[in-house]
């Protein structure tokens, strides 16, 4: 049985959303390491950075997706869409790597950067924590790149 062009869509949105998913806790707790070890910020910096930090169903994450699913959907023809979408584990970080790859480009590369700008500066005003912020996810993505090419590449 053959899902619809709309079935497909939100089934590769899900799979990737699925792999950025992890709990507030643990969100927190990971900003709160990366700021302390790689920015070596004290402690109510990176409690308010990790405040900043979107948490997956934020606005950026779904842009970013959106931009991915249009994009996957516009140069990969239909039947090798369908052919990717079938669930396995394997389909499913095909579906993933490939998203990393999107984000790499010079375009998105160069949207994030203007949409992480524009995000810590309404959230955190004239001070750096927002910056933080910013650092923070790009790091995020850039480990989620290295896991995935790891894990595709094995």
């Amino acid at each position: 049985m053959s899902l619809s062009d709309a079935g497909l869509r939100e089934h590769v949105r899900g799979v990737i959303l699925e792999r950025l998913d992890q709990s507030e806790d643990r969100r927190r707790d990971a900003v709160s390491e990366f700021m302390g070890v790689t920015m070596g910020v004290g402690s109510d910096i990176s409690d308010r950075a990790a405040q900043l930090v979107p948490p997956l169903m934020d606005e950026l994450y779904e842009k970013w997706v959106g931009l991915f699913v249009e994009r996957f959907f516009e140069t990969v023809p239909f039947e090798q869409i369908e052919l990717l979408c079938n669930g396995t584990k394997e389909n499913n970080a095909a579906l993933c790597l490939v998203y990393v790859m999107f984000l790499e480009s010079e375009r998105m590369e160069n949207q994030i950067d203007e949409d992480l700008r524009a995000y810590g500066t309404k959230m955190s005003g004239a001070d750096d924590t927002g910056d933080l912020a910013a650092s923070y996810i790009r790091a995020k993505m850039a480990q989620m790149g290295r896991t995935l090419k790891k894990h595709k590449v094995n």
